[in-house]
Formats: C-alpha cells, sequence, structure tokens
C-alpha cells in the first residue's frame, strides 16, 4: 500500500516517455469474453512492463478490475527462485479454487523493450535491450530510459481457465495453464528475438572445422597440392566473405532510415497475409521466398517484417552489392553474399552449404529468391534450383541426424509496384545492353529520382508450404538416410518445388492501378483509346479479377477514372484531347513501361483470356469442343505464367463462359456460346483475348519453324534462337515495342515445356517430334485468323531461307 504513490508517478512518467512502435493485435480487437473476468499474465517479475500493461489498458479501456486484495495483472513464477525469496505459491493458482463461480480468462502479454538479436554489439545497447538474457533491475531501468520510444507489445489468445479444469484432478489446473502460457512466451519470444546467434567469428570457425568442409580441405589438399593449413585459411576467407553479421544497432538504423525513405518515396506500403506468418513463427524456422523484381525487394521485405514484430531475415544476396560502405550495411542488415556460380570451387561450395545448414540448424529466419536474378520482363521467371537444393538437403541431414528440427516453412511473398525504379535499365536491358555493374557512384545518382512519383508497393504474403509435409506426399522415401553427396529423390523433387513456390508467389498477386492500366492499354492496335472505352475496359477485368477464386486479385481502391489519372500521374500514359472525345495513348517509350506491369498480373486473366482468343477467329463454340482445342495449348501456359492451374480444365473453361457471358463479353446459344453482336462488346472480347496473343504467336513460332523439318534436325540452341529472331522480326515490323515479346529465355523454357509434356524428346542433343506435336500444332493455328497465321508462316519460311536452325 505504501508504495502505490510511488508507482502512480512511474506511471505518469511511463505514459510521458515511452512511445509504443508495435502492438499485436490491437488491443480492441481482443476476443475477451465480458461474462468472465480477465487477468492479465506476464513471462516475469517487471516493475516497469506492469505499470506499462495498466497504461495501455486505461488508454484503449481493457479490464482492470480485481478483487480487494488482489491484481489484475500476474506474473509466472521464477524458473529459479532467488535465496532472499520465500517460497510463494504460482499466482495460478489462487485462481482456480473457485473456477465454478468465476472461472477468468488469462491474456498472456509479452512487452519487449527493444530487440536484440545479436549478443555483441557494444555495452550500452548491450544492457539496454531486450535479447534471450533475462534482465535486472539496473538493465531494466536502463532498456526504460534507452529503448522507451521503441516498444513492442505483443497480446496473446485469452485462455479460459475454466477449459483446462479436470474436477477429477483439479490441483493440476494451474501447471496446465503454466505450462501453455510458458510454451506461447517462448514462441512469443522466438518470433520476435529470432533464435539467438552466435558471435560471426565463433560461426566461422564452427563452419571451417565441420566435417563437410574438413573434407573438402583433404579433398583439395589432394588434388590441387596443397598444404592443409593454406586450404584452411582460404576456408575462413570464404568464410568471412559469407557470412553475415547482424547488428541491432543498424537495424534500428535502417528501421528509421527506410521510414523516412518508403515516406518519400511511397504513397504507402500495403501488407496483407502477415497473421498466417506470425501463427507459424513461434515453432518453425521460416524461409521467405519473394518474387525479385527490384533492388528494393531486399530492404521492403526485411522492414515489413521488422515493423510487424517479426525477426527480419538472413537474407541471400548477390555478391555485386557487396561494394564499399553498402556492402557492410547490408551485412549488418542481415545479408550474406554469394558468388552467381561457384560449381567449380568445391572448397567454397562446401562452406557456403555449411553456413547455410548452420542457420537452418538454429531456427533462424531466411530469405531468398528462387528466380535467381531479378525479372527484367516483369513476370516470374524460371525458379532456379542452387538454394532450394541446398535447404532440401540441410532438413534432410538434420532429420537422418535426428536432432529433431523445427518443421520448416516456405512463405511465398508477392511484391507490387506501381512504378519501379530499374524501369529505364530493364528496358536497356532486355533490348540487348549489357548489364551495369552497381556501384556506390551509382547508388548516388538514384537518389536525384526521390522526388518521382512511385505509387504504393504492396508486400502479400501467400500460403506457406510446409516442407515436411509436402516431401511426405511427394516422395516418402526422403527421410530415409542417404550415403555422402546427392540423395537420389533431390533431381525430381527439386524441379516440382521450385514450380509449386513459383505457383504460390503468383497466387499471392494483387492488382494495382499499373497492373489495371497495362492490361487494357497494351490489348488495344495502336495503343490509344478514348477513355469512356478504356473505362470499360478496366471495369470489366476489375470483375474479371473479383471472380477469381480467394480474393488475391481484388482491383485496388477507386474507380477506374481515378485508376487512369494515377496511371497518369505515374507517367505511363497520357491524355490527348480531341474534337470528338479525349483519348488515353501510351508512346513507345510508355509501352515497354507497361508490358513490365501487365506481366506482373498476366497469369491471373490467361484462361479468360485464353478462352476470349478462342472467338476471334472461330465465333461459335461448345464447351466440349473449346476444351478439346485450348487443351494442349494450356499446360504450356500454366508452365511459362507460373499459373496454379483447376484440376478439371473443361470445368473451368465452362465456368469462364459463363462469366464472360454474365459480362455481355458472350451470347448464349442453342449448342453453346457465341461473339455478341454489339460492336463495343466485340471490341472488348478481343481486347481480352490479345492478352495471351503474344504468347500464342511465340509458340506458334517456334512449332513452325521445328515442322518445316525433319525430326532431330536441329539442337534446342539453334531452336530457341531461330524462334527469338523471327519473333524479334515480328515485333519490329509490326511496330511493337516490347522487347520482352523475343526474350530468348521464353523459346528456351517453351522447348522445355514441350518436353515436359512428351511432345518432344532430345536425343544427342537433337530435338526430335513425332505425331503427337503435328497434331498440337493443327489445334494451335486453327485459333488464328488465316491472315495472321499466313504471316506468321512467311515469316518463318523467310527465316528459314536466310539462317535456319541448322546443327553446328
Amino acid at each position: 500500500m505504501a508504495w502505490r504513490p510511488f508507482h502512480a508517478v512511474l506511471r505518469r512518467l511511463l505514459d510521458a516517455w515511452v512511445e509504443l512502435r508495435h502492438c499485436d493485435p490491437a488491443p480492441e480487437t481482443l476476443a475477451l469474453d465480458p461474462e468472465r473476468p480477465v487477468r492479465y499474465v506476464l513471462p516475469h517479475r517487471a516493475l516497469s512492463d506492469r505499470l506499462l500493461l495498466e497504461n495501455l489498458c486505461r488508454r484503449h479501456g481493457l479490464p482492470l478490475d480485481a478483487p480487494p486484495g488482489t491484481s489484475a495483472i500476474l506474473s509466472l513464477p521464477e524458473a529459479r527462485r532467488r535465496r532472499w525469496r520465500r517460497h510463494s505459491s504460482s499466482p495460478l493458482t489462487a485462481l482456480t479454487e473457485d473456477l465454478a463461480t468465476a472461472a477468468p480468462q488469462l491474456v498472456p502479454v509479452s512487452i519487449f523493450w527493444g530487440r536484440a538479436p545479436d549478443k555483441r554489439f557494444g555495452l550500452w545497447k548491450l544492457l539496454a535491450a531486450d535479447s534471450w538474457a533475462l534482465t535486472g533491475r539496473l538493465r531494466r531501468l536502463l532498456s526504460v530510459v534507452v529503448n522507451g520510444r521503441s516498444v513492442e507489445v505483443v497480446f496473446g489468445a485469452p485462455l479460459r481457465l475454466g477449459e483446462l479444469h479436470d474436477p477429477a484432478r483439479p490441483e493440476l489446473t494451474s501447471r496446465k495453464a503454466g505450462r501453455l502460457l510458458r510454451v506461447h512466451f517462448r514462441r512469443v519470444r522466438t518470433r520476435v528475438l529470432g533464435p539467438d546467434l552466435s558471435h560471426r567469428r565463433t560461426l566461422i570457425d564452427s563452419v571451417v572445422a565441420s566435417p563437410e568442409v574438413r573434407r573438402a580441405i583433404e579433398e583439395a589438399a589432394a588434388a590441387q597440392e596443397r598444404s592443409r593449413t593454406r586450404l584452411t585459411r582460404r576456408a575462413q576467407r570464404y568464410g568471412r566473405e559469407i557470412a553475415s553479421n547482424m547488428s541491432y544497432p543498424v537495424l534500428r538504423f535502417f528501421d528509421q532510415l527506410l521510414k523516412r525513405l518508403w515516406t518519400r518515396l511511397y504513397d504507402g506500403v500495403e501488407v496483407t497475409g502477415m497473421a498466417t506468418v506470425k501463427a507459424l513463427a513461434g515453432d518453425h524456422t521460416l524461409v521467405y521466398v519473394p518474387c525479385h523484381r527490384s533492388h528494393i525487394d531486399y530492404l521492403l521485405l526485411s522492414y515489413v517484417l521488422y515493423r510487424q514484430g517479426l525477426m527480419p531475415p538472413h537474407i541471400a544476396a548477390g555478391r555485386n552489392l557487396d561494394m564499399p560502405i553498402v556492402g557492410p550495411l547490408l551485412r549488418r542488415g542481415g545479408a550474406f553474399f554469394m558468388r552467381r556460380s561457384f560449381r567449380d570451387n568445391r572448397l567454397y561450395a562446401a562452406v557456403f552449404d555449411a553456413y547455410l545448414h548452420r542457420l537452418l540448424a538454429r531456427g533462424h529466419a531466411l530469405e531468398y529468391f528462387i528466380e535467381g536474378g531479378r525479372s527484367r520482363s516483369g513476370r516470374q521467371l524460371a525458379p532456379r534450383h542452387g538454394m532450394l537444393a541446398m535447404t532440401l538437403r540441410s532438413q534432410a541431414r538434420l532429420i537422418q541426424e535426428q536432432r529433431r528440427p523445427r518443421p520448416l516453412a516456405f512463405v511465398p511473398v508477392y511484391v507490387g509496384y506501381e512504378r519501379v525504379m530499374e524501369n529505364a535499365s530493364y528496358r536497356r536491358e532486355l533490348a540487348g545492353e549489357k548489364k551495369r555493374k552497381e556501384s556506390p557512384l551509382a547508388l548516388l545518382r538514384t537518389l536525384k529520382r526521390l522526388r518521382e512519383p512511385f505509387g504504393r508497393v504492396t508486400v502479400a504474403c501467400g500460403e506457406p508450404l510446409i516442407l515436411d509435409h509436402w516431401l511426405d506426399a511427394q516422395c516418402p522415401e526422403w527421410r530415409q538416410a542417404v550415403p555422402q553427396g546427392r540423395p537420389p529423390w533431390l533431381g525430381q523433387t527439386l524441379p516440382a518445388l521450385g514450380q509449386a513456390l513459383s505457383r504460390r508467389i503468383n497466387a499471392a498477386a494483387r492488382l494495382n492501378a499499373s497492373n489495371l492500366v497495362a492490361l487494357a492499354m497494351l490489348a488495344t492496335p495502336q495503343r490509344v483509346i478514348e477513355t469512356p472505352r478504356l473505362e470499360h475496359q478496366l471495369r470489366l477485368l476489375a470483375r474479371l479479377g473479383r471472380a477469381r477464386p480467394g480474393e488475391s486479385l481484388a482491383p485496388p481502391e477507386g474507380t477506374p477514372g481515378d485508376w487512369i489519372d494515377h496511371a497518369e500521374r505515374l507517367g505511363l500514359i497520357r491524355r490527348r484531347p480531341q474534337a470528338l472525345g479525349e483519348l488515353v495513348v501510351a508512346d513507345a517509350d510508355q509501352a515497354a513501361q507497361l508490358g513490365w506491369y501487365r506481366n506482373n498480373v498476366l497469369h491471373g486473366f490467361a484462361l479468360p483470356g485464353l478462352v476470349a482468343f478462342a472467338f476471334r477467329n472461330t465465333p461459335r463454340h461448345d464447351a466440349v469442343g473449346l476444351a478439346q482445342r485450348l487443351s494442349p495449348i494450356w499446360p504450356l501456359l500454366v508452365r511459362e505464367l507460373a499459373i496454379t492451374a483447376p484440376e478439371d480444365l473443361a470445368a473451368a473453361i465452362t465456368e469462364q463462359l459463363g462469366q464472360l457471358t454474365a459480362l455481355g463479353l458472350l451470347e448464349t446459344v442453342d449448342a453453346g456460346w457465341q461473339r455478341p453482336r454489339a460492336l463495343p462488346d466485340q471490341a472488348a472480347l478481343d481486347q481480352l483475348g490479345a492478352l495471351v496473343e503474344p504468347f500464342l504467336a511465340r509458340g506458334f513460332l517456334l512449332l513452325t519453324v521445328l515442322l518445316r523439318q525433319t525430326s532431330g534436325r536441329a539442337t534446342a540452341e539453334a531452336l530457341a534462337d531461330q524462334g527469338r529472331q523471327l519473333a524479334e522480326r515480328l515485333a519490329l515490323l509490326s511496330g511493337l515495342p516490347a522487347p520482352e515479346f523475343f526474350d530468348a529465355s521464353l523459346f528456351a523454357a517453351l522447348l522445355e515445356g514441350l518436353e515436359a509434356e512428351g511432345w518432344v524428346w532430345r536425343d544427342n542433343d537433337r530435338v526430335h517430334y513425332g505425331a503427337t506435336l503435328q497434331e498440337a500444332a493443327r489445334h494451335a493455328q486453327e485459333l488464328f485468323d488465316p491472315a495472321l497465321r499466313q504471316r506468321l508462316m512467311l515469316l518463318a519460311e523467310a527465316g528459314e531461307d536466310n539462317d535456319g536452325p541448322e546443327a553446328s
């Protein structure tokens, strides 16, 4: 009682000094039962936590009522009591004495005064910030003073004691509650602080001393006739080149810096899907696999996770970013650097693999881009399997060593920009210009662009993939011990895993104004359209996005007119007044930019676009015949655009026909569907079909080149190059400002898709085909009108006459 006036003074001081940086969830959203008393439980005794929680409850109207002589705020007993403290029963024991009349609900509350992922970053911050070590009174006082402006509060779901009560053994109720609360607090602490991390030098020493690295040193010493001491020093140098050096002060610095940067650069950062990630973070090892669209991706995701109360991950970054000034900062922000290729350097590969294995074994969150590099075309690139292979081998190794690792969850992340900073460089590189090397000077040159408008950015977390469950379904033998080296199941599993993650990334995509305007503008013949028609087409696309299963492609807020205004402000289009009505125009440079934003979300409109394109040349179809015509093409489109394909294509096509009919783009007839009779609706249908025309044209060109020669005559490389040349010629003759249309990687991927479907096969590096491919080509050419089909065939003939794909 004597201390209460003093507590009131301290409470007012804390209220004036402390600033909450993050509170999860918002106190108003707690699912409290108004009929039951509420008791808040802290993980340990701390006066500062207690007074802070009282202030928070009063500010948000949370109940603090308690019987006389008791408190609404409790704390779990210390695991190891100090000698001078008398033994007392757990505060939970008193709550379980009369559960029949007033069974309380317990709300666990975790409070973090700063966050310290590393133990060694300076004495002052070490004393002041929360880490895995328990805090004393002096340290807590310093923590309040130093980190009072960076406090995080995490409320847990209410725990109802009445549901735990066993009348047969009532003495166990408090023990059950205490055990559940301790598990909850441990998970929250892991989620917020991450696992404890050894000092960087200690970690590197353990990597070099690992059996796999020692074995690589022995092999290199025997093969290269060099001393083991010299090779050990080289392995340590590799470790220093790779390893991150995560530092809490740098994380705090990045948090403040990036907060100001995003405020200046973007209109806002929209975050979705984070609740699922938070639910997994406490007891899973998380591996974030975002799409890679910009250098901003590195910073943006870590910033979002930090602001959401999650520990930022260790990020795999290219060695090209380890440059003066920038590299050390990124390294202290969690980046570890890797060479683009180290296939021929066995020792480097062993050091990198051992380092990654230690991070995963300790439960640290990771982030890497399965595409490898940034997407210059805006579409999801084919996954590269290097980091995935090392992750799978590490998890299998932990299972075989019977170390009971935490379950590993891949978290797909879609990052959507309304305007990307690298627009100009992407266009140059797609046109054939060599990529410019990153440097601090180039970074400084980008600072002058901070005043330009870049719109909003979206970070959307997709459905996590729990690796153990996925592998159990794909190949149950993965848990069996294997000899040293590459497990036999890895070769067939990696492509499937890469495709599954790519599809989940795309499934999390969200529409923005740039995407919608790009989809509509690039579907017009000359990239010019009347404003009312553009608004109508945007409205149709938005409705198609809403009609997809789930809400991932729901349109942004506002009206089509708002979206057009926004795209104009971003410099993607311009309005041109005209006597008969305003026009919206995209010049050649703007059209090249728009292609990038269209490709971000093209996968979401592939099936309705394909169905609409089928009605361009053939005005009437029935569902069965249309499904037969589109079924050979659909798997290739699914593969190229990383689409989550429906289980039943025929049923999905029938559903799309119904949606297009509801939008007025098709009309029903006795035996099926036909093109609409109104000219505006015909134009809208053709514009929707134009979304998939570039893909179909590329496929038709490649098939024509392949079928105009005997089976087994050409190599895959020669065929892909000939197809690329023809596509480039078609783009030039058509005035199409889209370098991504003739991207060489797309033709190589198309050939891989044909091989995966069994339409072609390779023998002695030559491509062979049979009657199946000829039948598929016949169905494909029926989709094109005769004039376009003849033009494409003339292009193929001209290419064959000038420089056919002869094998060298």
